[in-house]
């Protein structure tokens, strides 16, 4: 009877071994964009606008899509706040520039129903920030042209280029 037993409490104690437990849970550590580093960016982006007379709305968001930072330029005009935020959250949530993911839809038919996502927009202007291949965030720029948001977006993000290694 006692060698009966042996089996099936070495059984018990494997599966409490291999079982799940909360002393193997962890704290999931990621890098995010800062208050700081969002203005910086924001400012930096404002500034190259300003450089050839666009005033811009830019919107920096986080790892989440969460808004960040939202500066307005003097003479913005009222739909660039939105615009400027859905480009944001466009880059963020697909990882790349707004001007990519869209020709993304149009170059794959069966990525077209992305298109319909709330808060998405097929416009260029949208500029993830990352930290390696890892998405932390992203700027989206709109009152220039369609060039000069992504470029004004991108000079936000090089201002931060030496935290993001």
């Amino acid at each position: 009877m006692a060698y009966a037993l042996r089996p099936a409490g070495l059984i018990v104690l494997i599966a409490a071994v291999a079982a799940p437990s909360v002393s193997v849970a962890q704290v999931l550590m990621q890098r995010d964009v800062s208050l700081h580093m969002a203005l910086t960016i924001a400012e930096a982006a404002i500034a190259e606008c300003d450089k050839s007379g666009n005033s811009v709305s830019v919107a920096v968001v986080d790892r989440a899509g969460r808004l960040r930072a939202f500066l307005q330029g003097d003479k913005a005009a009222p739909h660039n706040i939105e615009l400027a935020q859905r480009k944001a959250y466009t880059a963020r949530t697909f990882g790349r520039t707004s001007a990519e993911w869209a020709k993304r839809t149009v170059d794959m038919p069966e990525l077209a129903a992305q298109r319909q996502l709330h808060d998405v927009i097929a416009l260029r202007g949208g500029v993830p920030i990352k930290v390696g291949d890892d998405t932390i965030g992203a700027v989206g720029v709109s009152g220039s042209t369609s060039e000069g948001d992504e470029a004004c977006a991108m000079a936000g993000v090089a201002k931060v280029a030496d935290q993001l290694k």
